[in-house]
């Protein structure tokens, strides 16, 4: 294992700007060591690059991806980040439900208003 990794090295492993990488380190998601003006992320640093990413993909802010990487660093570690992984994937997973169920409504009401439209264009004659 390496070391440390460069910035650009990060960045095309990962598909990300390089002010994505600052963004997350002002966040304070990760310490990247400074050797004068570079950045040099060590393999912890690039661990939580991924798990960063995989987060952001899951649809979890940034803030809660800070808790969530807090929770590994204090006790009780990686049980109680674990826990709260599990609880932040049930109100994500209840959330993604209510909005399809919003959806499905939506779409349902489009429908009605599109068949209200196609009945009054016949009753005025209209061909559609």
């Amino acid at each position: 294992m390496r070391e440390y990794y460069t910035i650009t090295e990060l960045t095309r492993e990962f598909g990300i700007s390089t002010r994505t990488l600052r963004f997350y380190e002002d966040e304070g998601l990760i310490n990247p060591v400074r050797r004068g003006r570079t950045r040099l992320y060590r393999p912890s640093d690039r661990h939580l690059v991924r798990q960063i990413l995989r987060g952001r993909r899951l649809g979890f802010s940034i803030s809660e991806i800070r808790e969530i990487i807090q929770v590994y660093k204090a006790p009780p570690g990686e049980v109680g980040q674990l826990h709260l992984m599990i609880q932040k994937i049930e109100e994500k997973r209840q959330h993604l439900r209510q909005k399809r169920r919003d959806l499905e409504d939506t779409l349902q009401e489009l429908d009605q208003a599109e068949e209200a439209c196609v009945e009054r264009l016949a009753e005025l004659g209209v061909k559609t």
